[in-house]
């Protein structure tokens, strides 16, 4: 250890103190989604003070790290995934489908902390799950890296807390920066859409996510449960519409059938953000997705080539491939 090193080691508290704080870093780390910078600030300390306590937090037991192997994972299912589809990576996460979207959620933030190269650029969505995977990264999973949103907002929805908080989420955690896109998700003409996209922020933001190495994002459902419905995005005659013409969900707020066909050109018209053919141009596409609910906008975007990574359960996996064949 360096000289430096063991003056700012003695000037770290040796008494009851010290317990206290390296409770209180690890809580803030672990429980609270906070940096190593973050942390320095309101404590006072430097990082690598921080990081020393961590440490220490470590080695004493006050906190435990559970690493999930590949073993622990379906590689049988994800190689048949990427077979079948033609993906360039699969992670699916095995149990039971009433474990709900946390084991997925936390798959996908280890998966996106681990890529290397680390992305510069990097574009995500909103919703329920993208908010548990943001959650689930680590602390400094990146360094700088750019967060921009890649389809418009909605308005807050009751029981759904901090869905539209991902972006930021992401960057805070990623020392680096958020792009929003300030505009709604669907708006009510073709005309309101197109103008919109013309605005000079707007399509700024528009071209940083096309530039983006990576895109992540969730898939959503259609009905009642549809948070772009129950936001007021979509009208109900709207959504019976779309449930009647066959739509299993929507990508980035484009609704697809089981086949990955667009159901509502007018529709679809009037949806902000990256378009279809834009995520068949980014290197690095992630679909995410949990429960049975989500099975066949599943389907309906792998047999589109929506995405080239999936993160998934077993359940999930199960039934695509079983229906990759329908006609």
């Amino acid at each position: 250890m360096s000289d430096e090193s063991d003056r700012v080691q003695n000037r770290l508290p040796l008494d009851d103190s010290r317990d206290h704080l390296m409770v209180r870093i690890a809580r803030m780390t672990y429980a609270q989604d906070k940096t190593l910078t973050e942390i320095a600030q309101e404590t006072g300390l430097n990082r690598w003070q921080v990081s020393r306590l961590l440490q220490e937090a470590r080695d004493l037991g006050v906190v435990r790290i559970e690493i999930v192997p590949r073993s622990m994972r379906h590689p049988d299912l994800e190689a048949r995934l990427a077979e079948v589809f033609g993906l360039r990576d699969a992670v699916v996460v095995p149990g039971p489908a009433e474990q709900g979207i946390e084991g997925v959620a936390q798959a996908a933030g280890q998966y996106l902390a681990t890529l290397k190269p680390k992305p510069r650029v990097i574009g995500v969505s909103w919703g329920r799950t993208m908010a548990a995977v943001a959650h689930g990264l680590p602390p400094d999973w990146a360094d700088g890296v750019s967060v921009v949103q890649i389809n418009g907002t909605v308005a807050p929805v009751p029981g759904i807390a901090h869905h539209n908080d991902v972006a930021e989420t992401f960057a805070r955690k990623g020392r680096g920066r958020m792009i929003p896109l300030p505009v709604p998700a669907i708006v009510g003409e073709r005309l309101t859409r197109e103008v919109l996209e013309k605005d000079r922020i707007v399509a700024d933001v528009l071209r940083e996510a096309r530039s983006a190495q990576v895109l992540a994002f969730s898939l959503g459902i259609a009905g009642e449960g549809s948070v772009l419905k129950r936001s007021g995005n979509i009208l109900k005659h709207e959504m019976d519409a779309l449930l009647k013409a066959g739509a299993v969900g929507d990508v980035l707020g484009h609704f697809i059938n089981r086949r990955g066909h667009i159901v509502d050109p007018e529709l679809d018209a009037r949806t902000i953000g990256l378009g279809l053919q834009d995520l068949k141009k980014c290197d690095r596409v992630i679909g995410i997705a949990a429960g049975p609910e989500k099975h066949d906008i599943t389907l309906g975007t792998l047999k589109a080539g929506l995405i080239n990574v999936l993160i998934t359960d077993e359940a999930t996996a199960t039934y695509v491939l079983e229906h990759a064949h329908d006609r």
